[in-house]
C-alpha cells in the first residue's frame, strides 16, 4: 500500500485545486484570451489562473520554499537550497486546440536535487507521484517501467521540434535512425506525460530536446524511482543544463544512446 508524504500531499492538494479551474476552462476554450510568447508557443488565461492558484497554495503550505515557474520565473524563497518547479499546463497547445492531453506538474528539488514530484492528468484524473527513495505510483499503484529487452518491440514516445525552435535537423536525423529499428513512434505534446508513461511502462524510451526543468523535474524523479534509467542525450547528468533527455529501461537505454550517439557522431565528422 502506498502512503504519500506530506510533501506529495502539499502539491496533490494545490493541484486539485488549480485542476478545477482548468476542468472548466477547457470546456470554454475558446473564450480564453491566448497570447503568443514566441513562434508557436502560447499562453492563456489557463495557464496564468492555474499558475496563481499553485503559487498561492504551495506558499502557504511551504512558505520558505522558492519557486521556478514557466510563466512568473524565479522566486527565490527564505529556504534557499529548496524550490517548486511547476508547469501549471504542460501541453497548453493541446489544450488550447481541445485536445485531452494535458497536466499539471510539480516538483520540490533540494540543493539540487529532485526529491519529491506529481505529473496530473486532469482530465483522466491520474496522479502520478514520487518521493524520492519511496518508489512512485499512479492512484495508490505502484510504478514500474516497462521489461521490454528489444527495441524491435519498443513504443518510443518524443517530442517535435516545433515553430521557432532550433534542431529541427537533427531530430529528423534521429527519427530517421530510430524508425527502423522499433515497433512505434509517438508524439503526444505533453513531455511531463511521456516520462509518466514510460514510468509505468506504456512507453519503452522517451527522448526530446530543448525542454525546460519544468517540463521534466517530476517526471526524471518517476522514471528512477520505477527502475528506469533518465540522462541526457550523451549519457551523462547535465540534464537540466542541456535541456535534453534520453528515458528508458534499463535493457533499452544503452541501444537509445548508441543511436543518438551515431547520429551526433555523423553530424560532426569532418
Amino acid at each position: 500500500m502506498s502512503r504519500r508524504s506530506p510533501l506529495v500531499n502539499v502539491m496533490a492538494a494545490a493541484a486539485d485545486k488549480a485542476a478545477r479551474n482548468l476542468r472548466r476552462d477547457f470546456g470554454e476554450v475558446e473564450h480564453l484570451q491566448v497570447s503568443r510568447k514566441g513562434p508557436a508557443d502560447f499562453v492563456s488565461e489557463a495557464d496564468r489562473r492555474a499558475e496563481k492558484i499553485l503559487f498561492e497554495e504551495l506558499q502557504k503550505a511551504r512558505p520558505r520554499f522558492g519557486f521556478l515557474m514557466e510563466e512568473r520565473g524565479v522566486i527565490e524563497g527564505t529556504q534557499d537550497d529548496t524550490r517548486f518547479i511547476i508547469d501549471p499546463l504542460d501541453g497548453t497547445t493541446n489544450f488550447l486546440h481541445g485536445l485531452p492531453h494535458w497536466a499539471i506538474t510539480i516538483a520540490v528539488e533540494e540543493r539540487g536535487e529532485v526529491i519529491a514530484g506529481i505529473v496530473y492528468d486532469v482530465l483522466k484524473d491520474e496522479l502520478f507521484w514520487a518521493d524520492r527513495g519511496n518508489g512512485a505510483f499512479v492512484n495508490g499503484q505502484r510504478l514500474r517501467v516497462s521489461s521490454r529487452t528489444n527495441l524491435s518491440d519498443s513504443l518510443l514516445a518524443t517530442g517535435i521540434p516545433f515553430m521557432g525552435t532550433p534542431d529541427h535537423g537533427p531530430f529528423l536525423k534521429q527519427l530517421s535512425a530510430f524508425m527502423p529499428q522499433v515497433a512505434g513512434i509517438r508524439r503526444f505534446g505533453s513531455a511531463s506525460l511521456d516520462l509518466a508513461y514510460v514510468a509505468a511502462g506504456r512507453f519503452d524510451g522517451f527522448w526530446e530536446m530543448n525542454l525546460k526543468p519544468w517540463d521534466m523535474a517530476a517526471g526524471i524523479l518517476l522514471i528512477r524511482e520505477s527502475g528506469g534509467f533518465v540522462t541526457d542525450l550523451k549519457g551523462g547528468g547535465k540534464i537540466f543544463e542541456t535541456g535534453h533527455i534520453l528515458a528508458a529501461n534499463a535493457n533499452l537505454h544503452q541501444p537509445m544512446l548508441a543511436t543518438l550517439k551515431a547520429v551526433n557522431d555523423a553530424q560532426t565528422a569532418p
